[in-house]
């Protein structure tokens, strides 16, 4: 019976946590969060919008219509122009219910704006407001 003793105590083994597949899950992890993220596509059409000391914070979640000086009109930085803007605001619409922000340069056409909003009504839009500036 020593002999067993014995045995079991020279059988040392090491009582400290080998951390490396932890990392390795960690790093894996953060991948998997990094490229499933949702990232916001933002791009930019320049104009100077209207001030207004009523405006509200812009809903970021928001169907954007651009509508530029010279009358273009662009959907996340591509021009649609008045014709496109039924069907984008409908495919919009399709993937979850929002509003409609149409943001309108101060020196456009007051009739750019009012083709714009009835177009986005008419493709079911619930609610069409213009953004404005402080």
């Amino acid at each position: 019976m020593p002999r067993r003793h014995q045995l079991f105590n020279s059988n040392h083994q090491s009582e400290e946590v080998n951390i490396s597949p932890l990392i390795d899950v960690v790093f894996i992890l953060l991948i998997f969060f990094v490229v499933t993220a949702v990232f916001t596509r933002e791009r930019g059409v320049e104009i100077d919008r209207p001030k207004a000391l009523s405006s509200t914070e812009l809903d970021t979640k928001a169907i954007s219509i651009v509508i530029k000086e010279d009358g273009r009109i662009y959907s996340e930085g591509l021009e649609i122009g008045l014709r496109g803007v039924r069907p984008t605001v409908k495919r919009e619409l399709l993937r979850k219910a929002r509003p409609v922000v149409v943001m309108v340069d101060r020196r456009a056409k007051v009739q750019a704006y009012a083709e714009v909003h009835d177009e986005a009504l008419l493709a079911g839009a619930s609610t069409v407001s213009m953004a404005t500036q402080r």
